[in-house]
């Protein structure tokens, strides 16, 4: 259902406006960006994938490219630098691409202690979620504003309901890109533009680092989901301008599950993993 509704999206889109639209996926060359990419590759969007691992993103560029005949563009370009949202969108602007729909998907989790040694994580993570999707939503959905339509995707995460230790810039970021996201879909909707913003559980992607066993299992349970799925129902709400997308069952137990958990249970529990 999902796949036959995107394609009806994009006829409708391309019928609409004259042209299929052109998608803009930031960290597009692996995980669930490359899912991301594969759908639209299915549905025939000319793309531009952006990603900071330059022979992944042009092996997955020739990929698609060689089993979608898509047309692929791609840009090597670290995302978590100050000028880095001004810099894509100038070379979009120099390169002609009018971008109707933004993915803003890149980017990196970790599990660590707030201290001193990982500030410099830390400042990557809050530049890279923070001011390069609040940039990136401000440049483009501005042109987007401007032409009367478009469609905003922003990845946030469950983490941004239950802020907990060793995850603390991770969900903090995704509890403000959560907020930024749902401010701006007012802003934005009176001007035909959706943003819609996701918030997945846990995905079978590289992001969590985990063993191929543990996703399986995970995967098996339940408690993970595929990035298939995660991303066809993150387009298909994205295409019906939702303005949140909380894509399965662990975003409805789990919170409230961790919310009432008493602070000497969190602690122990930090006790026994932090050094992991």
């Amino acid at each position: 259902m999902g796949v036959r509704f995107i394609e009806r999206s994009v006829r409708r889109f391309t019928k609409k406006h004259g042209h299929r639209p052109f998608v803009l996926i930031t960290g597009g060359s692996s995980g669930m960006g490359f899912q991301y990419a594969l759908l639209f590759a299915k549905a025939e969007c000319p793309m531009l994938i952006v990603s900071n691992k330059e022979n992944e993103l042009e092996q997955s560029a020739s990929q698609l490219r060689r089993e979608y005949n898509a047309q692929v563009l791609t840009r090597f370009q670290d995302l978590a630098t100050e000028n880095a949202s001004q810099e894509l969108f100038d070379y979009c602007k120099a390169s002609g691409l009018q971008i109707d729909i933004l993915i803003n998907n890149a980017g990196m989790f970790f599990w660590t202690q707030a201290t001193t040694v990982n500030m410099s994580r830390f400042d990557t993570m809050i530049r890279l979620h923070v001011l390069t999707n609040t940039n990136n939503t401000i440049l483009f959905g501005n042109d987007m504003k401007e032409r009367g339509y478009g469609y905003i995707l922003n990845i946030s995460s469950m983490a941004a309901t239950f802020p907990l230790p060793g995850i603390t810039a991770y969900a903090a970021t995704k509890a403000y890109l959560k907020s930024f996201s749902r401010s701006m879909y007012f802003e934005l909707r009176p001007f035909g533009v959706g943003v819609t913003t996701v918030c997945p559980a846990a995905v079978a992607t590289p992001l969590y680092r985990l063993s191929p066993k543990l996703m399986n299992i995970g995967v098996k349970c339940g408690v993970i989901n595929t990035p298939q799925w995660l991303v066809k129902r993150a387009v298909t709400g994205m295409f019906r301008k939702r303005r949140t997308m909380k894509p399965g069952l662990q975003n409805y137990y789990l919170p409230p599950i961790i919310s009432v958990l008493p602070k000497w249970s969190v602690n122990k529990l930090w006790k026994k993993f932090k050094d992991l």
